[in-house]
């Protein structure tokens, strides 16, 4: 399957009554009427993909700003930890640190 078929095939109930009914008027109205009835249901079709694309780059810029949270999170902290590592347990700490850093990066790159 190519990339994005999903995003277009018609799998709503609604989706499918709104063809049954442009196929319907188009058998009741005639061939001269065809485009147009035509034109009006690819139209409510590519409004409703542009409305999932709009719901789909919210989603996105609410992960990313979720990501950048975490990981400026973690780096406001760490700070204070390589210090103290550095003191109280020397090149062993900073490396332990440095360790949870990386971990704390992957989960949070990784998460819904």
């Amino acid at each position: 399957m190519r990339p994005g078929a999903d995003r277009l095939r018609m799998t709503g109930v609604s989706t499918r009554q709104e063809l049954d009914a442009a196929l319907q008027a188009r058998r009741e109205l005639g061939e001269d009427m065809e485009p147009a009835i035509a034109d009006a249901f690819v139209e409510r079709i590519e409004r409703t993909l542009a409305k999932r694309d709009r719901v789909d780059e919210r989603e996105l810029y609410r992960r990313r700003e979720h990501q950048k949270e975490m990981i400026l999170g973690s780096m406001g902290i760490s700070v204070p930890l390589f210090i103290a590592a550095a003191i109280f347990t020397g090149t062993q700490g900073v490396i332990v640190v440095c360790v949870l850093l990386a971990v704390i990066a992957i989960i949070v790159s990784r998460s819904p």
